[in-house]
């Protein structure tokens, strides 16, 4: 961005987000900023990610249409965007594998600040780390992202709380943990508990005492819908969806 971009950028920030904060509506502010909070890196952007549940999302999108602003839902299933020129607002209310449903803990757990002047609920890192262990696209891998706000935040996490949410899917978890103790050798022990890394490694040991899934199973498509398509279309693994019996 340059000098003109960054203005109009933040002029288009400030202005959604009075929009946002006078309405009285309820919403949460993730993405780049929650992330400046969390670990002090600031990313200049032309967007924003607002988060809200499934229920609240068509009323943020009327209320900026009154306001004179392009709305559209790009995917019912999880994503809404409002446009004023070539800025626009990401409203969020869920991912895309249908795993980070934002609902009312999202609200209960939530960080207050001031940011330009008004004030403003972030997502809990816990949250922010939740839904970014999931993004490991070709295209966009935040596993980056995750450090660093463990590495910055770290100390402050409720570790019990990150765990409950990654817990059906704590592969994940583990997986990020090691990758952590890799970047940073320095520093895990400090910020890492022992009981958390102990209990996941602990799972991963008895994986091998169980017999293997009687179902070809794939969850690739959990974290990257692209890369992982073969293994549906051509190589005969089942995705997520569960049968009824």
């Amino acid at each position: 961005m340059n000098d003109i971009q960054k203005t109009e950028a933040h002029s288009f920030y400030r202005e959604a987000l009075s929009i946002l904060v006078e309405s009285g509506e309820d919403f949460l502010l993730g993405g780049g900023f929650a992330l400046f909070h969390y670990t002090g890196l600031f990313r200049d952007t032309k967007d924003l990610d607002i988060f809200c549940t499934p229920t609240q999302y068509p009323g943020l999108m009327k209320l900026f249409a009154r306001h004179g602003y392009e709305i559209v839902l790009t995917d019912a299933r999880w994503l809404a965007k409002v446009f004023k020129g070539e800025y626009y607002i990401d409203i969020i209310f869920n991912s895309t594998n249908n795993i980070c449903i934002v609902d009312e803990s999202w609200y209960e757990h939530s960080v207050s600040t001031v940011f330009m002047d008004l004030p403003i609920r972030l997502i809990a890192p816990e949250e922010l780390i939740w839904s970014k262990v999931f993004i490991q696209n070709r295209e966009r891998f935040d596993g980056a992202d995750v450090n660093h706000v463990m590495l910055r935040y770290g100390k402050q996490l409720d570790w019990k709380r990150l765990l409950q949410r990654c817990d059906p899917h704590w592969h994940l978890l583990l997986a990020q943990l090691i990758v952590f103790q890799f970047v940073y050798p320095a520093d895990y022990t400090e910020i890492i508990p022992r009981w958390l890394f102990d209990e996941l490694m602990q799972r991963a040991h008895e994986q091998y005492e169980l017999p293997p899934s009687q179902e070809k199973v794939c969850r690739g498509p959990l974290i990257d819908q692209t890369q992982y398509a073969v293994d549906i279309t051509d190589w005969h693994y089942k995705g997520m969806t569960i049968k009824t019996v």
